[in-house]
C-alpha cells in the first residue's frame, strides 16, 4: 500500500544500531530536507527515560558519531523525537505506547531493531494496541533466524499481522551506493549485457573482508560464525544482484522476482567445495591482536572466515564459479566484486612483451566506491621483438567523479524508503528463505563430512586451503 508514513516508531531506540546508524540517517535526511516536515519520530525501549532525556541521549550520540560539519539544524531533529519506556514482552505498556504515537494522518512505520526472541511477543503487543492497522508497516532488522526453521517462525509470526506488501527486510548492503550502482552499470549501459554470461566471463569473485574481531558481539557471534552472518545475507545478496536477468521495471516485484531466480538456481554446496577458518593470534596496522578464543574467553568452534565455490545453474551462468570469502581479522576491510572476463581466443600480437591478460571489472563497495575496468593496451615505445602490451586501469573513483556529493550511510536510503512505501531495496520472505536453504544445506554437509574451521594468522587472508580452493581451478584471489 502506498503512503508516506508521517509516524515513525523505532524499537531498540537506546541501543548500538540506533546510536550509530539510525539517529544519524535520519538526522541527516532531516537537515538535507528529505524529511516530510511533519514526520514525528518515536523512540522505545526498556530504559525509562522522558523525552528530554532521549533527546540529551540522542544529541550526544549524534555528537559521537557525525563530524561536526554534518551537525546542523539540531534543535529542528530533536523536536520530532519522543520517548515511551517499554517492556516489549508483556502486554502492560502497549496502550500507553500507542497512546505516544498518537493517530498519524497518513500512516506508521515501525523499525524493529531487537532480539529476534522478542519479534513475536511485539507483535502481539502491537495488535492489542491497535498498532497494525492497514496504514500501518513494519522493518525487520537481521537476524531474521539462524536457519530455515527458526527464520521461518519469525516470517509467520509477522505474517499474522502484516501482509508482504506491508513487511520490509533489511540487508543494509542494499542501501549502499556502489551496491546500487551495479544495478545501473549492468543495466543502464548497452556494452556489458553482450559479455554479461558464460561465454564471456570465467568466474565472479566476492569478498567481504573485516579486520575487526568480536567488537562486542560476543553472543551473536559465537552463534551464527561467518555463514550465518555474512554469506546468508549480504553476500548471496551482491551475488543475485550480479547473476540476476533484466527486471522488467524498476520496481520491488520485477526486481526481487529475478533476484529469487538466482537463489533458486543455486547448485547444492559439497564439503570440499568450502573451506572455513578461525583467526588465531596475530597483528593488522602493525598492532598485535588476540586469537578468537582469547577474545571469546573459551574454546569455540565457530568458524570466522568462510570460502565457498558457487554455481547458478541457468543457462546466462552455466559452468561459471562464483568464489565467495569472507573473513574477519583479514588484512584490510574491504568488500568488492570482481568479473573476471575470459581471454581473447587468439592473440595475434607475438613477441615477449605481448603477454596477454583478460580484461577484469572491479566493483569496490567498501570503504572506497570506485569500478575499474582493466584492458590491454600497448606500451608507448619501441621494441625490436613487436609490440609490448600490458594491462592498464580505466578507472571510476565515485567520491571524484561526484565531488559535490554528500557520503551517505545506507540507512540513510532505506529508511527513506520505509517512511515512503518503497520496497524495491528490501527483501522478500520467499528471498530469505531460498537463502536460508542453501547456507542450511551447506552447514549440513559441514557437520556430516566433520568439517572443523582451519587456523589462519590475523593479519593474513585466511586459511591457505582457501587459496588452493581457488587456484586448483588456475584462479587467483584478487587483492
Amino acid at each position: 500500500m502506498s503512503f508516506t508514513a508521517d509516524r515513525l516508531l523505532l524499537f531498540g531506540a537506546t541501543g548500538d544500531l540506533a546510536q550509530r546508524m539510525l539517529l544519524p540517517s535520519l538526522f541527516a535526511l532531516d537537515a538535507d530536507g528529505l524529511l516530510a516536515t511533519d514526520l514525528k519520530i518515536i523512540g522505545t525501549a526498556r530504559s525509562d527515560m522522558t523525552d528530554s532525556e532521549y533527546r540529551n541521549f540522542a544529541r550526544a550520540a549524534l555528537e559521537r558519531y557525525l563530524p561536526a560539519e554534518r551537525r546542523g539544524r539540531m534543535a529542528e531533529f530533536m523536536n520530532r523525537l519522543s520517548y515511551q519506556p517499554l517492556d516489549a514482552t508483556t502486554l502492560d505498556g502497549y496502550d500507553d505506547l500507542a497512546k505516544k504515537v498518537g493517530t498519524p494522518k497518513h500512516g506508521l512505520a515501525i523499525f524493529l531493531s531487537t532480539a529476534p526472541s522478542l519479534f513475536g511477543p511485539t507483535i502481539k503487543g502491537l495488535q492489542s494496541a491497535g498498532l497494525t492497522g492497514e496504514t500501518v508497516r513494519m522493518c525487520l532488522e537481521k537476524p531474521l533466524g539462524t536457519d530455515l526453521a527458526t527464520s521461518c517462525e519469525i516470517n509467520d509470526a509477522v505474517a499474522g499481522a502484516f501482509p508482504e506488501d506491508r513487511i520490509f527486510r533489511i540487508d543494509h548492503y542494499l542501501g549502499k551506493e556502489t551496491v546500487q550502482n551495479l544495478l545501473a552499470l549492468r543495466f543502464a549501459n548497452i556494452m556489458f549485457e553482450p559479455l554479461w554470461n558464460a561465454a564471456h566471463i570465467d568466474h565472479v569473485q566476492i569478498t567481504v573482508a573485516e579486520t575487526v574481531g568480536l567488537e562486542g558481539r560476543v553472543a551473536f557471534y559465537d552463534d551464527a560464525g561467518a555463514i550465518r552472518d555474512m554469506v546468508q545475507n549480504h553476500m548471496l545478496q551482491l551475488l543475485a544482484l550480479v547473476a540476476m536477468e533484466p527486471p522488467a521495471h524498476f520496481d520491488a516485484t520485477a526486481v526481487r522476482d529475478e533476484k529469487v531466480k538466482v537463489l533458486r538456481a543455486l547448485r547444492s554446496v559439497a564439503a570440499n567445495e568450502t573451506v572455513t577458518g578461525q583467526y588465531r593470534a596475530g597483528a593488522i596496522g602493525g598492532q598485535a591482536v588476540p586469537g578468537y578464543d582469547e577474545e571469546l574467553g573459551k574454546d569455540s568452534g565457530t568458524e570466522t572466515f568462510v570460502a565457498i565455490k558457487a554455481h547458478v545453474d541457468n543457462w546466462r551462468w552455466k559452468g561459471v564459479p562464483f568464489y565467495l570469502r569472507t573473513g574477519k581479522r583479514m588484512p584490510k576491510r574491504v568488500t568488492e566484486i570482481v568479473i573476471q572476463f575470459r581471454c581473447v581466443p587468439h592473440s595475434i600480437f607475438a613477441g615477449k612483451g605481448a603477454t596477454m591478460q583478460p580484461n577484469r571489472l572491479v566493483i569496490g563497495i567498501q570503504p572506497e566506491e570506485n569500478i575499474t575496468l582493466s584492458l590491454m593496451a600497448k606500451v608507448p615505445g619501441l621494441d625490436r621483438e613487436g609490440i609490448r602490451l600490458r594491462s592498464v586501469p580505466l578507472d571510476i573513483a565515485m567520491p571524484d567523479v561526484f565531488s559535490g556529493a554528500v557520503r551517505r550511510i545506507a540507512y540513510e536510503r532505506l529508511l527513506l524508503d520505509l517512511v515512503e512505501g518503497d520496497q524495491t531495496l528490501f527483501v522478500r520472505r520467499d528471498e530469505v528463505e531460498a537463502q536460508w536453504e542453501w547456507v542450511d544445506a551447506i552447514r549440513a554437509g559441514w557437520k556430516a563430512n566433520d568439517v572443523t574451521p582451519k587456523t589462519y594468522t590475523a593479519g593474513s587472508w585466511g586459511p591457505s586451503a582457501a587459496i588452493a580452493l581457488a587456484e586448483r581451478d588456475g584462479v587467483t584471489w584478487h587483492e
